[in-house]
């Protein structure tokens, strides 16, 4: 994409020179000194290079959204706001007290029309909780929405447009794994709710992690101007092509900075596909790893620090199944890098379930290319979720097996295993003992917990008992409490 913007700029070049000699212009006529002599250009046509045509072209499949939010809410009491109160009782009973009130929220954000039929692309964050969607097209025609599915792990939403009688223009998918540092871009939203505006860049990084506190994270950074109400606009590559959905920015005034995220235009099909269907699925990895340092790149004796070193791998999964080892580092899926463990997921959740991943791994100095299969996690053992309920210290929790497919869910290790807390009930005993959704319950009473079956068991026999001493694992690490109830 780089070489044909140099190449068309290149052309324009060689022609307005042809033109310029042609009417006997003398733009190449070497002074005595052996300098070129320098002059105004004579007409625009020799200095107009215009984005205008590109814009004509993608413009008007960038739509703004409007939403409005019913939010209900205790009008608090001036007294639950005393500070002597809040010594002793904090903010158990501020919310408790006052007739309730509903107010409306609304905000506002950008999408794509990726289909004539008026199916539209956004960020999770710009449609979460709307009670009403609203459509504005760059023509100003309006339309109501209906929200397809929406995934807040990669902050994407698919919405389709009622009503639509007529073939809507639409932006194809790029293909982002193609796009490289130092291509032009244009952003394309509504900043601000001033209306559509275009700004234009380059792709200043990729594979940008760590950003929000999405899942998947592999970003393409831009510098092209991204304020709020961007979010969910284009991307688009000098091709007009779609190859990311603005997401992100960097900011610490709440304007452009000229750090920009978008996600990638490969993700974005994949989840759009599972939305639309109605079974939005993954492949998982089954190994936890961490990227390679370059202490880590020196004990290896690699060239560089690049790849992720893996840790661990879980019997019978993909990976195990696919001949992944401890002590092996993986550089690359599909032939494409991969530098961190972020990279590492996004790339595999990118690819099609039930085919295979071909990994570049290299493995005591020599590198060795493997073949995984793609599948979903599983969902062994049986979670089994469960509300404690009774006089002890977990009353008032929700608690499951873990397993592959709900740490998937979840967003968290893949090879966890155990009881695990998912929440914890407000003004409940186990509330009361400071316990933590994401707490991994190991002994209570000096018993092995190993599922919830078993602590339900541990549970009864201790039913008449007042004394308790619990153990969870927070964190890596294993604190213990004793109770009297």
């Amino acid at each position: 994409m780089q070489a044909k913007w140099i190449s068309k700029i290149v052309a324009f070049a060689v022609i307005g020179m042809a033109t310029m000699s042609g009417a006997g212009n003398l733009a190449h006529a070497q002074s005595d000194e052996g300098t070129l002599d320098r002059r105004l250009p004579s007409s625009q046509a020799e200095v107009k290079m215009s984005l205008s045509p590109l814009v004509k072209q993608t413009a008007p499949a960038v739509v703004n959204i409007y939403t409005k939010k019913v939010v209900e809410q205790r009008q608090r009491t001036p007294f639950f706001n005393d500070p002597f109160f809040k010594q002793f009782f904090g903010d158990r009973f501020g919310g408790a007290f006052g007739a309730p009130r509903q107010r409306v929220e609304r905000s506002l954000g950008s999408g794509v029309i990726v289909s004539g039929d008026g199916t539209i692309v956004t960020n999770h964050h710009v449609i979460d909780g709307a009670s009403e969607i609203r459509v504005v097209l760059h023509d100003n025609r309006e339309f109501d929405a209906d929200l397809v599915g929406s995934d807040e792990r990669t902050d994407l939403a698919v919405l389709k447009l009622r009503g639509v009688d007529k073939e809507l223009p639409a932006i194809p998918f790029g293909d982002s794994d193609a796009v490289e540092v130092g291509d032009l871009v244009l952003a394309i939203g509504n900043p601000f709710g001033v209306g559509q505006t275009v700004t234009s860049g380059i792709v200043s990084a990729l594979a940008r992690a760590g950003v929000t506190g999405q899942d998947y994270q592999s970003f393409i950074q831009t510098d092209a101007a991204i304020n709020p109400g961007n979010s969910g606009g284009a991307l688009v590559d000098i091709d007009g092509k779609l190859i990311g959905v603005n997401s992100a920015i960097f900011t610490k005034s709440g304007g452009s900075n000229g750090i920009g995220f978008a996600v990638p235009a490969n993700m974005v099909k994949v989840v759009m596909r599972g939305l639309i269907s109605g079974d939005l699925r993954r492949p998982w990895l089954g190994a936890a790893g961490q990227g390679v340092t370059g202490d880590l790149a020196a004990s290896l004796e690699l060239d560089r620090p690049h790849g992720v070193l893996i840790n661990e791998v879980r019997k019978g999964s993909p990976a195990d199944r696919g001949g992944l080892l401890p002590g092996d580092v993986v550089v690359a899926v599909n032939g494409l890098p991969v530098d961190n463990p972020n990279e590492l997921k996004f790339r595999i959740a990118t690819l099609e379930l039930d085919s295979v991943a071909e990994l570049s791994v290299l493995r005591r100095g020599a590198e060795v290319t493997l073949e995984m299969p793609l599948e979903v996690a599983p969902e062994l053992p049986a979670r089994d979720e469960s509300v404690i309920k009774g006089r002890n210290p977990f009353s008032g929790t929700k608690v499951a097996n873990m397993n592959p497919a709900l740490a998937d869910e979840l967003g968290v290790d893949t090879l966890g295993e155990g009881v695990v807390v998912l929440a914890v009930a407000r003004d409940s005993l186990a509330r009361r003992t400071r316990l933590k959704a994401g707490d991994y319950i190991v002994e209570v009473n000096g018993q092995a917990i190993n599922s919830v079956a078993r602590l339900k068991e541990v549970l009864r026999a201790g039913e008449r008992s007042r004394d308790w001493k619990i153990s969870v694992r927070r964190d890596g690490n294993i604190l213990t409490g004793e109770f009297t109830l």
